[in-house]
């Protein structure tokens, strides 16, 4: 036997190997030692078939064009007190303008001066105001709009990537769709009420001062004191679970917010057995809470989530360090969300659920069982038909096409892909390329042999002949499976993968595989005739 035969069968043979190694999670699964199941990991099921949800999520992005002009709001109001500029208020009113009240014409040249030298992206609109005033009017230009809203649906996507990646779903799918829509499928997700509420909520976390200065009863009429605005604590009742909530004023200005958060964790409290969530600042969080405290020791401040008050505590001293506490009436599990999303980050803009359908598991393992009897069946009369047609060259095709099917799934474990019921209609069309260059070999060495040729010297020549139209065929067929990829969504991405591995794996067994057992019985048993 010759060294080339040799090498081959070792590569041919450590390849095998490798995907059997790769597989046998897949198949074995917790009867393998736990090094194994950690170096290699099982073929993923997709959404059709392991079951799951699919969500579409439409983002508010005029929200994050006001909330952006909120803060430069916020930031304006501190500029104009630091140059002592005299003014009224600056509020937004709708149609995402910026409004900023003046007494006179000189404050109101001292504001446009400001306003361009910090804020160029807004441009000015000077209009009369009732009583003497003046209201300087500014707005965002249309490329700072579009930038905005882009940015914010962009953000979205990561916030959401951010939530599900600690939420523990395993190969979710996250993309990015027109008209400012979020597609997220979710595999094998068992509570979808969970995960809606972990995806949809907002969570904006702010720390508010509590007006204590308010007349509660007046408030709940509806008459608030300016600068303030009616909120609701929110409580439950740990036996009975019953949720009350209670009426608070609280300055409708954050002194902090959550996007100076560095960590989030859950914790006990033992002396009552509840869980809280801990929260740790960074540098700049932690110095402006400490500020915060030492200014206001003996007054009420109101830890806010959305709008909903979670607790209100007294602040008793000064708070150094950069840590604090929002110890609401929580369950165990509302606290580990609630902590997710913290670390993950609030979303820049709310998200509404356009659509949501979950995919029941027992769908998914009827597609699985279908999708298999169609591999087997399909396989069987493409086995049979080679086996009828080529005789005993037709069993090498048909062992090519067995490894062709074991390293195709080897591929997509060791790829970490995701198997859908589009993927295995890959597989299936992918035996029938497999069989496709077998068939090109074999045509052109029946060529060779009735010219005469030695069983040798036509496996050569048609092996040689067939290389070039067997390598056109599937790189054209590649990159049109590479070009569905890239610019595909969902099962069309889905086909795409198996059908690339598929190409490469029938490739490698076709051309490589099938010449190295017709070498090896040819220089082994000195065959003189061949069975084709």
């Amino acid at each position: 036997m010759s060294k080339s035969i040799k090498v081959r069968g070792g590569i041919a043979l450590g390849c095998l190997l490798l995907a059997l190694v790769s597989l046998a999670p897949t198949f074995v699964g917790d009867r393998l030692p736990s090094w194994w199941r950690n170096a290699f990991d099982p073929i993923q099921l997709g959404l059709d078939l392991q079951g799951g949800m699919h969500l579409v999520l439409g983002v508010d992005v005029d929200k994050a064009v006001e909330s952006r002009l909120d803060a430069i709001g916020d930031q304006f109001e501190g500029l104009l007190r630091e140059q002592d500029v005299i003014f009224q208020r600056v509020h937004r009113r709708p149609g995402q303008r910026l409004v900023v009240t003046v007494y006179d014409d000189r404050a109101g040249a001292q504001v446009d001066s400001l306003m361009k030298a910090n804020f160029p992206n807004l441009e000015p609109l000077t209009l009369p105001a009732e009583g003497g005033y003046i209201d300087k009017y500014f707005r965002l230009s249309d490329r700072e709009v579009q930038r905005i809203r882009e940015y914010a649906v962009r953000q979205a996507l990561e916030t959401l990537r951010n939530r599900i990646d600690q939420f523990g779903v395993s190969e979710p799918t996250l993309q990015l769709q027109s008209g400012n829509r979020i597609l997220i499928q979710l595999p094998g997700v068992r509570d979808p009420q969970r995960a809606i509420a972990l995806l949809g909520k907002t969570a904006l976390l702010e720390f508010m001062m509590v007006d204590e200065r308010a007349d509660l009863q007046q408030a709940l009429l509806g008459r608030l004191p300016e600068g303030s605005k009616l909120l609701y604590e929110r409580r439950v009742d740990p036996r009975t679970g019953a949720v009350t909530e209670t009426p608070l004023v609280v300055r409708d200005t954050a002194v902090l917010t959550g996007d100076l958060l560095s960590n989030a964790q859950v914790r006990i409290d033992p002396r009552f057995n509840r869980p809280y969530v801990s929260i740790d600042f960074n540098a700049v969080g932690a110095r402006r809470f400490d500020q915060i405290t030492a200014a206001n020791v003996g007054r009420r401040l109101a830890i806010v989530l959305d709008d909903t008050v979670y607790s209100a505590p007294v602040i008793q001293e000064r708070i150094s360090g950069g840590s604090a506490q929002i110890s609401g009436s929580f369950n165990e599990q509302e606290a580990t969300d609630l902590a997710i999303i913290l670390r993950a980050g609030s979303l820049p803009a709310p998200v509404e659920i356009l659509e949501d359908r979950t995919v029941g598991p027992s769908l998914g393992r009827d597609s699985i069982r279908r999708g298999v009897i169609s591999v087997i069946i399909g396989s069987l009369l493409v086995l049979i038909s080679m086996a009828i047609y080529y005789n005993l060259s037709g069993m090498v095709a048909n062992l090519a096409l067995v490894l062709n099917l074991i390293f195709v799934l080897a591929m997509l474990s060791l790829f970490k892909a995701t198997l859908t019921l589009p993927g295995i209609g890959g597989i299936v069309l992918t035996i029938g390329m497999a069989v496709d260059a077998n068939v090109l070999i074999f045509e052109r060495i029946r060529e060779e042999l009735r010219s005469g040729r030695t069983a040798r010297a036509a496996v050569e020549a048609g092996y040689a002949k067939a290389l070039t139209t067997i390598i056109d065929a599937n790189v054209t067929t590649l990159i049109a499976a590479v070009v569905l990829f890239q610019f595909g969504t969902g099962p069309v991405k889905g086909f795409a993968v198996t059908l690339s591995v598929g190409i490469i794996a029938s490739l490698f067994t076709a051309i490589f595989v099938s010449r190295l057992v017709f070498d090896f019985f040819l220089t082994r048993f000195d065959v003189k005739r061949l069975s084709i």
